[in-house]
């Protein structure tokens, strides 16, 4: 059964994520969605409520898991023998990062290959940067995130009560 590996850091979920993977969904035989766990990087959400959030997203793919991984995704996809990285791409400044990044880790695991999939263009603005600092600020968030997420992100950015 081919197995495609779909990592990232998934801080929050997004649409666009979802759509990659509901895209990938219909192409492979099983999608691996690894949240990679780095301890150096700074994330709103934990490892355990982003692997919770997208658990809970993805249950509805009978071809789909969530796994956390904090290593080098090459090294993920030799212990799972997967041969397939899937990244998606909203513009030529992501096609040129992945591609690089491609390329490194082609030299590091030569059995696997990289996947690009577009974005849909009605997500092309999407970026977790950009949704985590409009919630900060009360923006409407509504159309790049799911339900749950969003209200996780209020719940992050609600203002702490005094108590005096």
């Amino acid at each position: 059964m081919a197995t495609v590996v779909f990592p990232g850091t998934f801080d929050p979920p997004t649409y666009g994520h979802l759509s990659i993977i509901e895209r990938a969904s219909r192409l492979f035989d099983h999608i691996d969605v690894v949240v990679s766990v780095n301890d150096k990087k700074k994330t709103l959400f934990t490892e355990e409520e982003r692997i919770s959030m997208l658990t809970s997203l993805t249950k509805k793919f009978s071809n789909v898991s969530v796994h956390r991984w904090d290593g080098l995704v090459v090294e993920y996809c030799r212990k799972t023998g997967s041969r397939m990285l899937l990244r998606g791409i909203r513009n030529t400044v992501d096609f040129s990062y992945e591609f690089d990044l491609s390329l490194v880790n082609r030299s590091l695991n030569g059995e696997v290959e990289t996947l690009f999939i577009p974005t849909e263009q009605r997500y092309f603005l999407i970026r977790s940067s950009s949704i985590k600092e409009l919630a900060r600020l009360g923006g409407d968030i509504s159309a790049m995130v799911p339900p749950e997420v969003e209200k996780a992100l209020k719940q992050k950015f609600s203002p702490v009560k005094k108590v005096d």
